[in-house]
């Protein structure tokens, strides 16, 4: 062990260091002076609009629905100043929609904005999710994610795709972009983790107006659009990154770790900033926040009035709807406290009717509602917005501006890091014989990751992607098609024909949510992924050099793999250019060194599976792999045999076993049966699945697309069921319940059953007709039903193959989301009483 700590610390002395200017560090919220200031003219013009307004005017500006739940007559009618695209939608649901289809619909939105009653006409702006090029379009290039371009040290490439990602969005007549992010992630168990370019908020600084300069300029260009800094305040600081969660910061804390990329980005110029999720629980100083939609002294006291910030706040989906007291469809908390325009998909409708209400009983004083549409009326005329139709740039239409492959592949491989290199194995000579191994290497769906044509990138195909190369088209490229070979079962494979492997692995496609590693979770890739370790395993010491290429959207605690790889190398989540990755593998066809890696982790790298607060500066750090570390041909070192302790458990302090929540989908996969037909949900959350009695679609109870509805018409079950029984671990079954959280739109015109399911011949079923019942009509409810009321009925816990069915014989309709068992809430005294309730 000495002699492997003693190679690390070699290793990370080899490196140069990496500086950037030194980033601010105030004492307090400072002054910021915006590269866009005021203009008297314009300012006149602003407050001649909003005067001619009406209150049903100003309030419908205020209102962003998503396309798939407003039409642009209802844009006209309503007075909208704003809709959205959320991932995994497009024009007319078509999800090979042209930039032609893109524009015909944004110019449909502006003429219907232009065709109302008002005054002064009022431009609709339409507002996209570009986290990593223009990702939610056919054919569009995708660039790395953030953390990758973090590793690139790269301010000026930075700015050069933020260029390109707005001339892409122009092309689709969007004229609004919700990034850059700025979250400074502390906690790499966060699922947007990979949309953080650094634990370092100096590093995040240098980005954050780089980025912004280049997507907005001072909208003289023809590809600027609208930039937006998100999320405000602390998104990536939440405590044991939980999406939403609470960041525990103090005020230093947050003004030298999460502010910083807002201090570059609002002296740039950035126009919109996007309301946070998370709340702020500053413990130290015994001062709770709440949340950030409903954080006056935030959003108006610190950002408007303090740093000076003009522009207008945008919320999050739904966001304000986290607010205490609030709801899809209301929240004049959330308004009063400074947020200007409500993101708000489908209630929109009822939004506008009660805002206007809370407006005429004083609820929120016309002087707020005067303050947000006078600064979103402001940014829609300094963007230009006035007087110009979507198709009115010289990008619209055009295919070919989505498309900018050259620099993207340029940033992927300025993106990878070298992290191991024992015996000099890379560079890779061509024209040897190559075995490719890894469910990743032919998988563009992995390659992309999250926000990628879906919102979670998940149920795409590579014939999605028509504008790419996945990795294993790459090596084939490079190596010639002839020396290339690949297996997805290598075991049996004779690794005497070949010259090295290549092994391509890593994580699955996620977004927020879904991408959170729970409390019971660890930093363990082979934990969730069994089958890379495995692919390794086979090929690994059989006299072959073994290069593993990992993407994956943060750092992960990998010493297994590294020990079965002799060369190692971090490739994050690259997108569309797998050809980047070979251009430094490889040498070229002279023999010689065409690319090196240049790339230095922007984010410290695990040593052990439970080392989830390890953060540059941090009392007592101690990563594998520092921040700031990375090899090249030039500067190496011996890696050597890691220690791969055992870890049982998860991270975090958890009573609850998951069945089915945004955190953990695969583990009970959902299906529905009717008769002799089962048929399984799968990740497309836009589709809808149907059999004989029943149907399901996705829909919302706590956050965005986290539920799903079930309408029964006649017999039929859903249920969640794992391929093979699981024992149920002890601190869920003591004194354990089955909870979940649901929606009841229709109650029950027949009966209703629920089962837990142990294997053959054992399962306990109750009757809950009446339970369900009386949750018609109601608010979302938290279900707990305690395990002992299932085995009085014959369920046992050792082995669980379906812990959560509900059958039903007649009409009946509810939706499902975080289906868990909790172990000691039978003694909650909202636990369901079995002989009462049922």
């Amino acid at each position: 062990m000495k002699k492997l700590a003693l190679t690390c610390m070699i290793a990370a002395a080899l490196q140069p260091a990496v500086s950037f200017a030194a980033a601010p560090q105030p004492k307090d919220w400072p002054r910021l002076k915006s590269a866009i200031g005021k203009n008297a003219a314009l300012e006149a013009r602003v407050a001649a609009i909003v005067a001619g307004m009406t209150l049903a005017q100003k309030v419908g500006q205020m209102t962003q629905p998503e396309i798939k739940s407003v039409t642009p007559a209802q844009v006209r009618e309503h007075y909208i100043g704003s809709v959205l695209n959320g991932g995994g939608s497009w024009p007319g649901m078509n999800k090979r929609a042209s930039a032609a289809d893109w524009v015909a619909l944004a110019d449909s939105y502006h003429a219907a904005s232009m065709a109302t009653d008002m005054i002064v006409k009022v431009p609709v702006i339409w507002g996209t999710d570009a986290i990593h090029g223009h990702g939610n379009v056919y054919g569009a290039t995708l660039f790395p994610h953030n953390i990758g371009l973090g590793a690139a040290r790269d301010p000026a490439l930075v700015g050069r795709i933020g260029a390109a990602v707005g001339k892409a969005v122009r092309a689709t007549g969007v004229a609004w972009v919700f990034g850059p992010t700025l979250a400074v992630v502390r906690d790499d168990r966060w699922g947007r983790t990979y949309e953080s370019f650094s634990e370092d908020g100096a590093l995040v600084n240098s980005y954050g107006g780089a980025y912004v300069r280049a997507l907005q300029g001072n909208f003289g260009g023809q590809a600027n659009v609208v930039a937006t800094a998100k999320h405000f305040l602390g998104d990536g600081g939440t405590d044991q990154g939980k999406d939403r969660g609470v960041n525990m910061a103090t005020k230093a804390q947050m003004l030298s770790q999460h502010a910083q990329g807002y201090y570059s980005a609002l002296a740039a110029g950035a126009q919109t900033v996007m309301a946070s999720f998370n709340s702020w629980n500053d413990v130290a100083a015994g001062v709770d926040y709440g949340k950030m939609h409903g954080n006056a002294s935030l959003l108006t006291g610190v950002l408007k009035t303090q740093m000076g910030f003009d522009g207008f706040v945008i919320g999050d989906w739904n966001g304000h709807a986290e607010v205490p007291g609030c709801r899809d469809d209301s929240c004049a908390q959330a308004i009063n406290a400074g947020v200007d325009m409500i993101m708000v998909p489908d209630a929109w409708k009822g939004f506008i009717e009660n805002t206007i209400a809370q407006v005429k009983a004083g609820q929120i004083p016309m002087a707020r509602i005067d303050d947000a549409v006078t600064r979103i009326v402001r940014v829609k005329l300094r963007a230009g917005l006035f007087g110009k139709t979507p198709s009115a740039n010289r990008y619209a239409s055009k295919q070919e501006a989505l498309k900018a492959r050259p620099l993207a592949r340029e940033a992927v491989r300025k993106s990878l890091v070298l992290l191991k290199n024992d015996g000099a194995v890379l560079p890779l000579a061509r024209g040897k014989r190559i075995l490719v191994v890894g469910r990743s290497a032919d998988n563009m769906q992995n390659q992309a990751g999250g926000w990628s044509l879906t919102w979670q990138g998940t149920d795409n195909k590579n014939s999605d992607y028509p504008d790419s190369d996945t990795i294993l088209a790459a090596i084939t490229d490079a190596a010639g098609a002839a020396n290339v070979e690949y297996s997805a079962d290598p075991a049996a494979l004779d690794l005497s024909r070949f010259d090295a492997v290549i092994a391509v692995i890593g994580e699955g496609p996620y977004a927020e949510g879904d991408g959170d590693i729970g409390p019971g979770g660890t930093l363990r890739h082979s934990a969730r992924h069994p089958e890379d370790l495995a692919a390794l395993a086979a090929v690994s010491g059989k006299g072959k050099p073994v290069v593993t290429v990992f993407m994956a959207g943060r750092p992960l605690y990998v010493n297994d793999l590294l020990n079965l790889s002799d060369s190692f190398v971090a490739a994050w989540l690259p997108g569309s250019e797998g050809k980047g990755v070979t251009d430094v593998l490889f040498r070229d066809k002279r023999g010689k060194v065409a690319h090196d890696f240049t790339g230095k982790l922007s984010f410290s790298w695990p040593k052990s599976a439970c080392q989830t607060g390890l953060n540059v500066g941090d009392a007592g750090y101690a990563p594998l792999f520092a921040h700031g570390y990375g090899l090249s041909y030039r500067r190496t070192a011996t890696l050597g045999r890691l220690a791969t302790p055992a870890h049982e458990g998860g991270c975090g302090v958890t009573s609850a076993f998951p069945v089915f929540n945004q955190t953990d989908r695969a583990s009970f996969p959902l299906a529905i049966v009717s008769g002799g037909q089962r048929s399984a949900l799968g990740a497309d959350l836009n589709s809808t699945f149907s059999l004989p009695g029943v149907s399901v679609q996705t829909s919302q109870i706590n956050t965005q697309q986290d539920a799903k509805l079930v309408t029964w018409s006649g017999p039929a079950r859903f249920e969640a069921r794992a391929a093979a029984p699981r024992a149920l671990p002890g601190y869920a079954s003591a004194d354990g319940v089955l909870q979940f959280d649901t929606l009841v739109s229709q109650s029950p015109q027949g009966k209703v059953e629920m089962t837990i399911g142990c294997g053959p011949g054992c399962a306990g079923t109750l009757d809950v007709t009446k339970l369900f019942a009386a949750l018609a009509g109601k608010p979302r409810q938290s279900v707990k039903i305690p395990l002992a009321c299932f085995a009085a009925k014959g369920a046992r816990f050792e082995q669980l193959d379906m812990p959560f069915s509900v059958a039903s014989d007649a009409p009946f309709a509810a939706a499902f989301t975080n289906l868990q068992i909790v172990g000691g809430a039978a003694k909650d005294k909202d636990a369901v009483n079995c002989k009462e309730a049922l």
